[in-house]
């Protein structure tokens, strides 16, 4: 019998940040000869261009009808490609293929982490534009401190030799923290001579602490009220100073003395204060500690709901994507690479921990999604294309959607379509052991259950997860974000089961997901600003991966 021959066509397409490569095809000759040529070897990464020799041999030789049959194969590969996948496919491996790439380049700097606390209420998610600045004559926020020296300045050489002389050593800190009762999670930073509770926020730029400037409005605070050291206010000519006014009504002031800030937030809580300068002492794995001048706010007038959070905390710690927050900060002096990850706990008692730096990343296990870009929000968030609940679809306000994924928020919202078919979905709960408890208010949908409740996984096998699908419409191609009924449940102080997704209408724009700390919970989170990316992996966020200890919780 006359051997079979097959063709194996294989389409490698252009890296995303790199066009100019184009295009390759691979194609294989495979025949069923017992003693044929060298063929295809399934174990070759399909991103690699095979040796020309394992098939040219074989196009030179055959047939002109093989030769048409495979050139017929490869165009209508391409137009399938072209019009089913046109981005996804190109999209997700050009950054599969960056992740190998640059391994050895994100190891060059080194990382923090801080230890995660929980803190007291809920808030809602606020609008990141700063608002107009309300000038008051006369007001000048004075140095109270007058006995204080500056802080030692560093200039770019000296920093560059202490990022070099930094090994790729961590500092692991403890975590502690729930969704509820608590409602929301802290770390403690050493801000000059004084440690302050801040509350970690992914989706606000500034990094503020409440200050007796001295202090309009200000709530008692978990510390002392933090004092400005003199002369190390920041000028309004100073770059930051116009990064965070570029976005108030109100016309930059160039020749003014100091830099005013105002923040408010969605719940029409704010801070009002004036940018300054001090040392933030950051502490290494390898016993080193890192002394950094740093710009933050010194709030000085908090208003609204924002005094209630501020019972546990002294302010927020800013770790979007922004020059002025934290991380960008580290980054541009070279410490860190500009990499923010988190790990909440899923217990009362849990431990947890924020990273700053490329090195505790693991390097498998992570799915990664790229990040979108958003017009003048530094925020991290990412495209879905559907969510649904078990096997049943929720409607998206439009044909793909956004996910924001935010610290500063307790709880996840849906848009309101996709937010009511989820309700409407979860009624089939109602009558296999759980009633509706209309008489609840800890959040809009409870359930009373027929049995006794200690825990989530009491009740986990009556609801279904919730899926996010990332990129593509196709399954099989797309990346996943799955919610398990532990990642939206919550249970009260009544031992009722209450969901942890609220309608997000008058939420940020009202069609984006916004996923909250109940959602991230037991998963470690990475915010890759290097790579553009987004990446997650299940965990129980004891310690990063690669750490060989763990701090014992100290409760905040």
């Amino acid at each position: 019998m006359e051997p079979q021959a097959h063709t194996v066509v294989i389409i490698t397409l252009p890296p995303s940040d790199d066009p100019s490569h184009g295009k390759t095809i691979s194609a294989f000759t495979l025949t069923d000869d017992p003693h044929p040529n060298p063929t295809f070897q399934p174990d070759t990464p399909l991103h690699q261009t095979p040796d020309p020799g394992l098939w040219l041999p074989d196009l030179s030789t055959g047939s002109p009808r093989l030769v048409l049959s495979f050139l017929a194969v490869s165009l209508l590969a391409v137009a399938f490609y072209t019009s089913v996948f046109p981005n996804t496919v190109q999209m997700f491996r050009a950054y599969d293929e960056r992740d190998r790439e640059e391994d050895s380049n994100r190891r060059e700097t080194t990382s923090f982490v801080f230890p995660v606390y929980h803190k007291l209420g809920a808030r809602a998610i606020p609008d990141r534009n700063l608002a107009e600045v309300v000038v008051k004559s006369g007001i000048l926020v004075e140095s109270i401190d007058q006995e204080l020296v500056n802080a030692a300045k560093v200039n770019d050489a000296a920093f560059s030799a202490m990022a070099a002389s930094f090994d790729s050593s961590t500092t692991i800190l403890p975590v502690g923290g729930d969704v509820y009762p608590n409602g929301f999670y802290f770390t403690r930073i050493l801000v000059g001579s004084h440690y302050f509770y801040l509350d970690i926020d992914t989706g606000s730029d500034l990094t503020w602490v409440q200050c007796d400037a001295p202090c309009r409005s200000c709530a008692k605070g978990a510390n002392q009220l933090y004092t400005p050291r003199k002369g190390m206010l920041v000028r309004s000519a100073e770059s930051l100073c116009v990064e965070v006014q570029k976005n108030q009504l109100t016309e930059h002031c160039e020749d003014c003395e100091q830099c005013d800030y105002e923040i408010e937030y969605a719940d029409l809580s704010s801070s009002l204060g004036v940018l300054t300068k001090d040392e933030f002492h950051i502490s290494l794995h390898n016993g080193s500690v890192a002394d950094l001048d740093i710009v933050f706010g010194c709030g000085y007038d908090q208003q609204g709901l924002l005094l209630n959070t501020l019972v546990k905390t002294d302010g927020i710690l800013g770790l979007s994507r922004a020059k002025i927050s934290l991380p960008s900060q580290l980054a541009s002096r070279g410490i860190i690479s500009n990499v923010v990850g988190h790990c909440l706990p899923s217990d009362l008692n849990g431990e947890g921990y924020i990273i700053m730096g490329s090195d505790l990343v693991p390097s498998h296990g992570m799915t990664w999604v790229p990040m979108l870009h958003h017009s003048h929000l530094e925020v991290y968030q990412m495209q879905v294309s559907k969510v649904s609940y078990g096997n049943g679809m929720l409607s998206l306000d439009g044909r793909v959607g956004k996910v924001l994924f935010d610290t500063g928020s307790s709880y996840t919202y849906f848009p309101n379509k996709a937010y009511s078919h989820l309700v409407k979905s979860l009624q089939e709960v109602s009558g296999i052991g759980l009633t509706l408890d209309e008489s609840d208010k800890t959040l809009p949908v409870c359930w009373q259950a027929d049995f006794p409740i200690s825990s989530l996984s009491d009740v986990r096998r009556l609801f279904r997860p919730i899926t996010l699908q990332i990129g593509s419409k196709w399954w099989i191609i797309s990346r996943k974000l799955v919610l398990q009924p532990e990642d939206y449940l919550i249970i009260n102080n009544k031992g009722n089961v209450c969901l942890g997704i609220l309608d997000g209408s008058s939420v940020h724009d009202g069609s984006t997901i916004i996923l909250g700390d109940v959602s991230m919970r037991g998963h470690l989170i990475v915010y890759d600003n290097v790579k553009r990316r987004i990446g997650w992996m299940k965990s129980d966020c004891v310690r990063p991966r690669g750490s060989e200890f763990s701090v014992p919780f100290v409760q905040g």
